[in-house]
C-alpha cells in the first residue's frame, strides 16, 4: 500500500505578492491562536537555505520552475489534545509530538511533517504548494506522474460557501462579510455556485498538493481519511482568516514579517507553558467522521 494523494485547491481574492506577505503574517497569528496549556507551537529554526545550508531533498520543482533559495523552519507540534482519541489511547506518552520542516522558495513551498520519536518511517505527510496568479484551473501544476497522478483526488475550497464547523465559525473570519477598506476590497459573495472563483478581480489559486502515509495496521485508511479531513478543515479555516487579516498586513514588508516572526517564537515558548489549551482540539465527532 502507498500514500494517498489529495490535491487542495483554494482560490483567493488577491495577488500571488499579497499572499507571500499575508500566509506568514497568518500563520504567526495562527500559531498564537492554537498554542497553550502545555501545547502548541515551538519554533526550533527559522533562517535561509540555499544550495549549502538546509538543503532540501529532493529538489524544489514545480510550475516548470526549480527553487533553490528561501526560508527554512524546523517547528514541533505538541498535539495530545489534537488528535483523535483512539490515537490517544493507543500511543505512548511523548508520541503525540509532530515535527514540521519547511522550504518556503515562494511561490513554492514543501513542508514535511513527521514523528520521528515513535512512528519513524511508518507515518509522513508532505505538502508541496504552488501559487499561481489564476483560478484553480492548472490541471497539473506539480507535473504529476505515474500512480500519483492517478491516484490523485482533486477537491477545490470555496472560502466563501463551503459549509464551516460551527465550533470554528468566527463573523470576523468570514469574508462574505469582512471587506478591506485598505485593499478596496469588497466582502465575497454567499452564492452557493461558487461562480465568484471565476469572476473576482485579482484572482490567485493555492495548489496545495497532500502526500499522507500511515502505516498502522487496522487504521491505515481511517488515520489517513481522518488526516486529510483535517487539512481540509484547516485550510478553509486559514484562508478564510487569510482574507479576513487583509487590512492588518497589507502594507507590511517581508523585513516587516521576519521582526514579527522573532517576537512571535519569544510569546510562543511563554504562552505554551501557561493558561488552557487553545484551539483546533480533536473531538469524538470526529474520531466518527474519520
Amino acid at each position: 500500500m502507498q500514500h494517498t494523494v489529495r490535491e487542495f485547491r483554494i482560490i483567493l481574492p488577491m495577488l500571488v505578492d499579497e499572499y507571500h506577505v499575508g500566509q506568514l503574517w497568518s500563520v504567526a497569528q495562527a500559531s498564537k491562536n492554537e498554542t497553550g496549556g502545555g501545547e502548541g507551537v515551538e519554533v526550533l529554526v527559522n533562517e535561509p537555505f540555499d544550495e549549502r545550508n538546509h538543503v532540501p531533498s529532493p529538489k524544489l520543482q514545480a510550475g516548470g520552475r526549480e527553487f533553490t533559495t528561501g526560508q527554512y523552519t524546523h517547528k514541533i507540534y505538541h498535539l495530545s489534545s489534537k488528535v483523535p482519541g483512539f490515537v490517544r489511547l493507543l500511543a505512548p506518552k511523548g508520541a503525540l509530538e509532530i515535527h514540521e520542516k519547511a522550504w518556503n522558495a515562494y511561490p513554492y513551498c514543501r513542508t514535511v511533517i513527521s514523528n520521528p520519536d515513535y512512528m519513524k518511517d511508518n507515518f509522513y505527510i508532505i505538502i508541496e504548494s504552488f501559487h499561481a496568479p489564476d483560478n484553480g484551473n492548472s490541471p497539473n501544476i506539480h507535473g504529476l506522474t505515474g500512480r500519483d497522478l492517478s491516484v490523485r483526488q482533486v477537491v477545490k475550497i470555496d472560502i466563501a460557501n463551503d459549509k464551516v464547523p460551527a465550533k470554528d465559525y468566527k463573523p470576523e473570519w468570514d469574508p462574505c462579510l469582512v471587506a478591506s477598506p485598505k485593499a478596496g476590497r469588497n466582502p465575497l459573495p454567499r452564492d452557493k455556485t461558487g461562480e465568484w472563483m471565476n469572476n473576482v478581480k485579482p484572482v490567485m489559486c493555492c495548489y496545495k498538493l497532500v502526500k499522507v502515509w500511515f502505516k498502522w495496521f487496522g487504521l491505515q485508511k481511517r488515520m489517513e481519511s481522518f488526516i486529510l479531513n483535517v487539512e481540509q478543515r484547516l485550510f478553509l479555516n486559514f484562508h478564510r482568516q487569510v482574507v479576513c487579516w487583509l487590512d492588518n498586513y497589507y502594507d507590511m514588508t517581508m523585513d516587516d514579517i521576519r521582526r514579527l516572526e522573532a517576537e512571535v517564537k519569544e510569546e510562543l515558548d511563554r504562552q505554551r507553558t501557561e493558561g488552557q489549551v487553545r484551539g483546533t482540539v480533536a473531538t469524538d465527532k470526529d474520531d466518527e467522521q474519520s
